[in-house]
């Protein structure tokens, strides 16, 4: 009966120290149910003699698992050999040794290979959940950043073209009516946009935006002057430069009084550039700047150009416009996956 109680207490230990942080168990400092197992390895070899001898391996696992590697590895030499010390105490021969050191060897890795397997696995799958939560995480990010670009432009545009039609409507009712039809085709495009930012993709074109801003600019009494000569752009490449078209004009709208703007964009080898120019920096007293950390619609766009290795700028001219510029650098091949280096602006 002895010796059965001893079995399951050398057993229990050695499960606390294989599989402790599994049933999370503290065994911190291990020094302590270290020397209990060893007790209970060696000191059960006065009464039970050689029917122990299957006992040490285990406490030679434990020793790799519970130790730095420093120690852990000579332990387990002196370990395996006071086992031979022992064995040589019950007068077999050197075969019998042999065959008992292979023994402790074996039982000691197996058990600490197998220990060490359940913490690997427990390992991956929190690995996995903390990649499903980054996952989920970078969903949201894209999903806000996305839907901050395409209505911001939208809204501003609604809401200066809702105030125009305002002021027209006791005065010049026909007119009034253009602005509300315009404000309603508007309107529409802005929930073409949420429903395709919903489904998680969306191509843009850099001259469709251009020539719909030009537009729109116009009919709110801005002279617009557009100049792109860009080329063929890859499907990316062209969505982010509309983008930060289509931002730089949100934020022209919300926050300057311009009169004047020019869009104009240029291609030099695989880097291409798109640059928004405005005169109204010195009516409102603002100067806007690229590394804001106020604006959500800069640092998206600063976002999305790197991820292109390109370069966001936001500078005064010498004339007192406002400039907005991004250049990106194209892939070799005119694929759409973005590149690794930067441009230089």
């Amino acid at each position: 009966m002895s010796a059965i109680l001893l079995l399951l207490a050398t057993l229990s230990l050695q499960l606390l120290h294989s599989f402790g942080r599994q049933m999370v168990l503290s065994i911190r400092p291990p020094r302590m149910t270290l020397a209990v197992q060893c007790l209970l390895t060696y000191g059960p070899f006065l009464v039970l003699g050689r029917a122990w001898l299957g006992m040490p391996g285990f406490l030679a696992a434990s020793t790799l698992l519970l130790l730095p590697a420093s120690f852990a590895w000579p332990a387990f030499v002196a370990e395996v050999l006071a086992t031979d010390v022992i064995v040589s105490r019950f007068g077999i021969g050197p075969s019998d040794i042999a065959y008992t050191t292979v023994a402790t060897i074996l039982t000691a890795l197996v058990v600490y290979g197998l220990s060490r397997l359940t913490e690997l696995v427990a390992e991956v799958h929190d690995s996995r959940a903390e990649l499903a939560r980054l996952a989920i995480a970078q969903e949201r990010l894209r999903f806000a950043r996305d839907l901050h670009d395409l209505l911001g432009y939208s809204l501003s545009a609604i809401t200066l073209k809702c105030e125009l039609a305002y002021r027209l409507v006791p005065g010049q009712p026909d007119r009034a009516q253009e602005e509300l039809t315009e404000i309603l085709q508007t309107a529409r495009q802005a929930l073409t946009d949420v429903r395709t930012v919903a489904r998680g993709y969306r191509d843009m074109s850099l001259s469709v935006e251009a020539s719909t801003a030009e537009s729109m600019l116009s009919m709110l009494g801005v002279h617009t002057t557009v100049s792109l000569d860009c080329g063929e752009l890859p499907t990316a490449a062209d969505t982010v430069l509309a983008t930060v078209l289509r931002e730089g004009l949100t934020n022209m709208l919300r926050h300057s009084k311009a009169e004047n703007v020019e869009i104009t964009g240029g291609r030099g080898g695989r880097v291409v550039h798109v640059a928004i120019a405005n005169d109204g920096v010195g009516r409102t007293g603002r100067i806007p700047s690229a590394d804001a950390t106020g604006s959500s619609g800069i640092a998206n766009l600063t976002a999305r150009v790197r991820e292109h290795g390109g370069h966001l700028s936001a500078d005064i001219r010498e004339d007192g416009w406002f400039v907005l510029r991004a250049d990106i650098l194209l892939p070799p091949d005119g694929a759409d996956a973005p590149p690794v280096q930067e441009a230089k602006a």
